[in-house]
């Protein structure tokens, strides 16, 4: 793994805080009708991303997601206004508008989507992995999920073959400690998701999802084992959401005093504390970093508002658009 150095905090506090920043500023316009339907924020789990990022191949590497999906195409590689606009329903969007909050999607920077369907994701993870393989391409596939969507079958469908062939996949359960509103606790007999992979004999473990060292030293690991070709492995990464499951949500499961506790070891605060104690920046150093961020929300915001609208035509065009599709037998009068 490569050092965690005084650039690499540096690095992970500004794109950290540009996440926050971006989910923040579409929560605005959100309430502002701008952006409409679902939208779920990464808001707290912004570790994860810069741990994972920090140790993957950028070159070859995919990842796949569920609908908590917007700031890790950014991490990727994909331009944020695209993702902002794309958001907006606007045409400069990465699918052109057409594929909204819960879909955005990267072929280029092997950003394989976020996915409506609960789960869904799981098993086309271990089946880009499965091509990776077969085409002896070295890539390793990211599967992220949230802890809710381990109890969908797939999951241990997709284990099991993941396991038996060996596949070149992470899969990682952002346990944010709720699926929409229900808690972990409600849903098993057990809150411990990470031994679910021992039924599986895959590796597998906890890991402390607040704080990006430890997410890229357990990363790192497990990588390399799926790069060398000894199969998958199962990642618990603790974590918590600072809003609501979707901007639609009351919260009425979780007190505000639970919020607030977790709050005391947010990840940007703790990369920024390390800034701070090892003098790898001065306050005013880092108000410059806080500035550019902004500058930069704001500058995708702009974009998103002034691109124009995708022509209705645009979505007759998306579907089935080949003239000679060749598995139309029949013709309607």
């Amino acid at each position: 793994m490569r050092p965690i150095t005084k650039e690499i905090y540096l690095s992970w506090y500004e794109e950290m805080l540009f996440w926050r920043k971006f989910e923040d500023k579409l929560a605005s316009v959100y309430i502002q009708q701008k952006v409409r339907g679902f939208l779920h924020l990464y808001n707290g789990q912004e570790a994860i991303l810069a741990g994972a990022l920090h140790v993957m191949d950028l070159e070859k590497d995919r990842m796949i997601t569920a609908y908590r999906n917007h700031v890790m195409p950014i991490g990727m590689g994909v331009d944020p206004k695209k993702v902002m606009a794309e958001l907006y329903g606007k045409t400069t969007g990465t699918s052109n508008g057409l594929g909204g909050s819960m879909h955005i999607f990267s072929k280029e920077h092997r950003f394989h989507g976020g996915h409506g369907i609960v789960g869904g994701q799981i098993p086309l993870g271990a089946g880009m992995a499965f091509g990776d393989k077969y085409f002896n391409r070295g890539a390793v596939t990211l599967c992220f999920m949230g802890d809710g969507a381990v109890r969908q079958g797939s999951f241990h469908e997709t284990l099991n073959l993941a396991m038996l062939w060996d596949l070149p996949v992470v899969f990682i359960v952002e346990n944010n400690g709720y699926a929409m509103g229900t808690s972990v606790k409600r849903t098993s007999n057990h809150t411990d998701i990470w031994k679910l992979g021992l039924g599986y004999e895959m590796p597998c473990g906890p890991v402390d999802g607040m704080n990006p060292v430890k997410v890229a030293e357990a990363l790192d690991e497990a990588i390399t084992r799926a790069r060398s070709g000894n199969g998958p492995s199962l990642l618990e990464m603790k974590t918590y959401r600072y809003r609501g499951h979707s901007m639609s949500d009351a919260q009425k499961y979780r007190t505000k005093e639970e919020v607030e506790e977790y709050r005391k070891i947010d990840p940007i605060t703790q990369v920024k504390d390390i800034l701070i104690q090892n003098s790898y920046a001065s306050a005013e150093e880092i108000s410059v970093i806080d500035a550019r961020v902004k500058e930069r929300v704001l500058d995708c915001q702009k974009f998103a508002e002034e691109s124009p609208f995708p022509e209705i035509s645009v979505m007759y065009d998306a579907v089935y658009e080949q003239k000679d599709y060749p598995f139309l037998k029949h013709k309607l009068d």
